[in-house]
C-alpha cells in the first residue's frame, strides 16, 4: 500500500467530494481518481476496499469541517451569554453553508454507517469525540445551560442543517439566521 501522506490526504479529500456530488454510490476507486485528477489505480494503491475508503473518509471530515481556531478564539471574545451562543451558532450555520461540500458528505457517510460497520464504529468515535469536546468547549467558556443543553442544541442545530441542505424550500418562508435565534432561545436558558 502506497505511503505518501499528502497523496492519501489528497484521495480522501476527493472522496469526500465525490460522496458530496454522487452519493455513497459513486463513490469508487475511478470515481476518486477522476476527482483527484490522477492515474486511475492510484487510490486502489492507498486503500485496501470501499470500507477502507469509506472509513479513512469518515475519520478525515470532521478535521475537514472543523473550524480555525484562531476564528474561535475571536468568536469567543464577548462574554459568554445566551446572545452569544445565538451568534456562534449562526457561525455554524454559515460555516456549514460554506462547507456544503463536507456537510453533504457527512450525511451520506452517517447513511452509508448504517450498512457498514467500520464506517459506523468510526464515526461513533468521531461524533461522540467532537460532541465531548463541544461539551467541554460551552462549559469552559461559561455559555448559559449544561450538558444537556449543548445535547440539545446540537440535534435542533443538525435537524435545521439537514431541512436546509435537502429541502430548503420547507423553511424558506423564515430567514436562517432568525431559525437559529429561535432555535437558541427555546433552549438556552437566559441568564
Amino acid at each position: 500500500m502506497a505511503k505518501n501522506p499528502e497523496r492519501r490526504t489528497a484521495l480522501i479529500d476527493a472522496a469526500i467530494d465525490v460522496l458530496a456530488h454522487e452519493g455513497a454510490r459513486g463513490l469508487t476507486f475511478r470515481a476518486v481518481d477522476a476527482r483527484a485528477g490522477v492515474p486511475v489505480g492510484t487510490a486502489s494503491n492507498y486503500f485496501s476496499s470501499r470500507d477502507d475508503l469509506f472509513t479513512q473518509a469518515g475519520s478525515r471530515i470532521h478535521v475537514r469541517m472543523a473550524p480555525d481556531p484562531d476564528l474561535v478564539r475571536e468568536a469567543m471574545l464577548p462574554a459568554p451569554s445566551r446572545e452569544l451562543v445565538t451568534e456562534l451558532m449562526r457561525w455554524l450555520v454559515r460555516r456549514m453553508t460554506t462547507e456544503r461540500t463536507g456537510y453533504l458528505a457527512m450525511l451520506e457517510l452517517r447513511l452509508e454507517a448504517t450498512r457498514r460497520p467500520a464506517l459506523r464504529a468510526e464515526l461513533h468515535r468521531t461524533v461522540r469525540a467532537a460532541h465531548e469536546e463541544s461539551v467541554r468547549f460551552h462549559l469552559d467558556a461559561g455559555l448559559p445551560g449544561d450538558a444537556a443543553t449543548v445535547s440539545v442544541l446540537q440535534l435542533a442545530m443538525t435537524g435545521l442543517l439537514l431541512e436546509h441542505f435537502t429541502l430548503p424550500e420547507v423553511l424558506s418562508d423564515t430567514e436562517l439566521d432568525e431559525l437559529v435565534e429561535t432555535v437558541v432561545d427555546h433552549i438556552v436558558p437566559a441568564r
